[in-house]
């Protein structure tokens, strides 16, 4: 990802003035616009509720009413619930950077065992908020990787995953950046109908055409053979 990295330059993730913060943030997001986020986070903020304490001790409907800009909001309120009482358990202050000595492989299947934490919101909490070597996949790596032909299409979490973390050393800033640099890429370029034009992975992407525009029927080509090969 070197060129990509000279293209874009550093993207400086996770937004989040804490750690806890970032924790919220990797919820708040299921489903929706970062810019919804970022209102229920200054909803948050401005109510003194952002830390584990605060979250924990709210009424579960006052809590639903403040991230409501969010969407999913008695769902996503009782998932940070969750999440905080975790983070109390787990940590003296209820601070996930505080996790960063625990064993990783079984911190992960812990975080994973609570109420509506998925696998891409678990990995992100570790790696954005606790600082933990973790590889974060989303929809974005999927597509991208698909495109590269590097995995097939409908490739799973876990598949998408190992390839990169096997390719990749193991690096907290490298995981960070890569991640980070797909979602923009899949934003600016790799589109659900891409933007080939300007692309830092033109020259190396089998699916684009030599004027800059995916050509559907070549890509929907590819995934039929692929799909049949499988």
């Amino acid at each position: 990802m070197e060129y990509p990295v000279s293209v874009k330059g550093p993207q400086h993730w996770w937004p989040g003035d804490t750690p806890f913060e970032v924790a919220v943030g990797a919820v708040l997001t299921q489903n929706t616009a970062w810019s919804n986020v970022e209102k229920a986070i200054d909803v948050l903020r401005s109510s003194g509720a952002m830390s584990a304490q605060a979250l924990t001790a709210l009424p579960e409907l006052e809590l639903a009413t403040l991230i409501r800009p969010a969407g999913y909001h008695n769902m996503k309120a009782r998932t940070l619930q969750a999440l905080s009482a975790w983070l109390m358990r787990h940590t003296p202050h209820g601070d996930p950077a505080e996790l960063v000595d625990a064993d990783l492989q079984a911190l992960r299947a812990d975080l994973l065992s609570v109420r509506g934490i998925g696998k891409e919101t678990a990995d992100s909490i570790l790696l954005y908020a606790a600082g933990r070597p973790v590889f974060v996949v989303d929809a974005y790596t999927r597509r991208i990787g698909a495109r590269l032909s590097l995995l097939p299409p409908g490739v799973d979490y876990d598949t998408t995953q190992s390839f990169f973390t096997a390719r990749l050393p193991v690096d907290v800033q490298m995981y960070n950046e890569l991640h980070a640099l797909l979602v923009r890429l899949a934003k600016e370029h790799c589109r659900a109908h891409p933007v080939c034009s300007g692309c830092p992975l033109q020259v190396l992407c089998p699916s684009t055409t030599g004027t800059g525009v995916l050509s559907a029927d070549r890509w929907q080509s590819e995934v039929h053979k692929r799909r049949s090969s499988s």
